[in-house]
């Protein structure tokens, strides 16, 4: 358990930025420890300031929160969560900010409240983030195909944990709903991320979405 959240902001608005700070240098657990205004600056900062999360902004003029992200991802051995900042939730650069490895996203006018919440959510990576502004995402991008994530091999258990986790369950939610031990739920969680080869579980409910596995413009079941 993370005891203070260690958090980078990276957005090319300095106004954002010390807006940022002020919400959440005012948590007793959360701590900012650094500031960027691109992208390019990210990836130093992350391995002198080892934070534990990056609220990166999606747009920015020189190297964007999409090329940063997927920098993280691919060169750090244990990279922090990326939180993707944006003004519009349906927005595109959003959805390939979340395929190239961010956790989740958030609106700009999100209120101070959520705005901490979700760092913390984040760190822990318990559950997804915002899970209907991700399938809406997704349905608007029209990215889904028809396989059905049939060469992952799923088992009829590993399917239900999948679209329990595309509700936006954690972990002690799916276990009372599908009465088993939450250990259980862990181990499910693990062999799902495993076999489709997501890094977390947002990356496993967008395989699960452009798959067809589940349907985009309907709620999970």
């Amino acid at each position: 358990m993370i005891s203070v959240i260690r958090v980078l902001l990276v957005d090319d608005d300095e106004l954002v930025r010390a807006g940022l700070r002020v919400i959440l240098d005012a948590e007793p657990d959360i701590e900012v420890v650094g500031e960027a205004g691109d992208g390019s600056e990210a990836p130093g900062l992350v391995r002198s300031l080892t934070p534990d999360v990056v609220l990166m902004d999606v747009r920015m003029p020189a190297v964007d929160g999409i090329s940063a992200t997927r920098h993280l991802v691919r060169s750090f051995p244990e990279p922090p969560r990326v939180l993707v900042l944006t003004t519009f939730g349906n927005d595109g650069y959003v959805y390939d900010a979340l395929q190239a490895g961010a956790t989740g996203f958030l609106l700009k006018r999100a209120r101070p409240a959520e705005i901490a919440q979700a760092v913390r959510t984040v760190a822990v990576g318990d559950s997804l983030l915002f899970p209907a502004a991700v399938r809406d995402l997704i349905a608007v991008q029209g990215r889904v195909g028809a396989d059905g994530l049939a060469k992952a091999g799923l088992t009829e258990r590993e399917g239900e944990v999948l679209r329990a986790v595309a509700r936006g369950l954690s972990n002690a939610e799916i276990a009372r709903e599908l009465v088993v031990g939450v250990e259980t739920v862990k181990t499910h969680v693990g062999n799902v991320l495993a076999k489709l080869g997501a890094r977390d579980r947002t990356q496993a409910v967008i395989a699960a979405y452009e798959s067809g596995f589940i349907d985009p413009r309907r709620p999970p079941e």
